[in-house]
């Protein structure tokens, strides 16, 4: 179906990017077979770092005219296969393009390479007292370019959305080698097909993308975190309701954790520890958020008094500190890295809608016990935007191999 890459191919591509950034031997190609997708990889033939939008061209219109595959890649964080080299060919490195390139404090916008790193961008900007919101688990080793293609949520998306809705416009290389912008670089644009949206999402099938224009917003420096204990899931969807109702406005982050998943942190992640003193089945973890000096400290406390009252939380604790914040959200983002010490696990990004959310927990438990007895379900997600994250452990003291391989059959 594809061309193999040869000796002349190689010899071209060295001349755009230089030796040192053609990569043949096995280690460097076994490396860049995977991403974080189980159990899954794909070599490919040849690993390139190209440094500049230039040089990507040159290289798709060698590879579009020699009918040669070229998979896109970042940093390779993925969970759903977004940059295997399924085909061979080339794996197409950006991470060299890493350039912050602009921060608008006028306009409140940014102009990025794909290759940053989400927590190194959200720190530049914060130093000039702005914010970008998105921010999935990997933040801390993910590339924009990735949550680009992948349209990246994470627990902000609940009030400010996934990564789509903060992309003005974007710089491209067609299979082509055609360079195109997408949009302008203002946030009303009807002029033609959206079609930054269109490549937002699409995995590097459509392009690739070599910068992008983003939107920011002022540095929300009022924060409140609580870490709340419920019932069931179904409550914690009343809770939701509860905190729309009485603080809309301010709600930024509303996420639901179980004990299974609690317990995987504690016990594999440095630092945690049992954050309340009683154990409860499930917990939510909430945050209101403000760019004012709203007192946000009484409203959380209200609500968390008005949820008691209705038997909605069993218990709870509101920080006290950044130190106190930081250790609560640990709880959380620590869910996926702490799964990796426990042997085989399956992971899934599921969407339904919120009132659907305790019933497709429910089902979904059920299907997974009688289908493999003693797999440990880690449930958690993003409950005000109907995202969960279905995670399913292998059983303690059972063979990984045997256990994903039953999985597939």
């Amino acid at each position: 179906m594809y061309s193999k890459v040869t000796s002349t191919d190689i010899q071209h591509f060295k001349s755009i990017v230089g030796d040192d950034y053609v990569f043949l031997n096995d280690e460097i190609i076994k490396e860049y077979s995977h991403d974080e997708t189980e159990d899954l990889s794909f070599l490919p033939e040849v690993v390139i770092k190209p440094e500049k939008a230039k040089e990507i061209s040159e290289i798709l219109i060698h590879c579009n005219e020699n009918n040669i595959p070229v998979t896109p890649c970042g940093a390779r964080t993925g969970l759903s296969g977004g940059s295997l080299p399924i085909h061979g060919g080339i794996a197409l490195s950006t991470e060299r393009l890493n350039r912050i390139i602009e921060i608008d404090t006028n306009n409140l916008q940014a102009t990025v390479e794909p290759g940053v790193i989400n927590q190194v961008f959200k720190d530049a900007v914060e130093e000039k007292g702005l914010f970008y919101p998105p921010d999935p688990a990997s933040q801390g080793s993910c590339f924009l370019g990735g949550n680009l293609a992948e349209n990246a949520g994470g627990p902000k998306a609940l009030k400010y959305g996934v990564t789509k809705d903060f992309v003005l416009n974007l710089q491209v290389v067609l299979p082509t080698g055609e360079i195109i912008w997408t949009g302008a670089n203002v946030l009303k644009n009807s002029t033609g097909y959206n079609l930054t949206q269109l490549l937002v999402g699409s995995e590097g099938t459509l392009g690739i993308i070599t910068a992008a224009v983003l939107k920011l917003f002022p540095y929300p420096n009022n924060v409140e975190t609580a870490l709340l204990a419920v019932p069931s899931p179904q409550a914690a969807i009343r809770l939701l309701g509860l905190a729309r109702s009485e603080s809309a406005d301010l709600l930024n982050a509303f996420e639901l954790t179980s004990r299974v998943g609690m317990e995987m942190v504690i016990k594999n992640i440095s630092g945690t520890k049992e954050p309340l003193q009683e154990k409860y089945n499930w917990y939510v973890l909430l945050e209101f958020s403000s760019s004012a000096k709203n007192n946000l400290r009484e409203q959380m406390e209200n609500l968390y008094n008005l949820a008691s009252k209705k038997n909605i939380v069993l218990d709870g604790i509101i920080a006290e500190s950044n130190k106190q914040r930081e250790d609560l959200w640990i709880l959380r983002d620590g869910l996926n890295e702490a799964q990796k010490y426990e042997g085989g696990s399956i992971k899934h990004d599921i969407s339904v809608p919120i009132n659907s959310v305790s019933t497709f927990i429910d089902l979904a438990t059920k299907s997974v016990n009688n289908f493999l007895p003693g797999s440990r379900i880690v449930a958690f997600g993003h409950i005000g935007d109907g995202n969960i994250h279905f995670n399913i452990s292998q059983p303690p003291k059972c063979n990984k191999n045997l256990f994903l391989n039953n999985w597939k059959k």
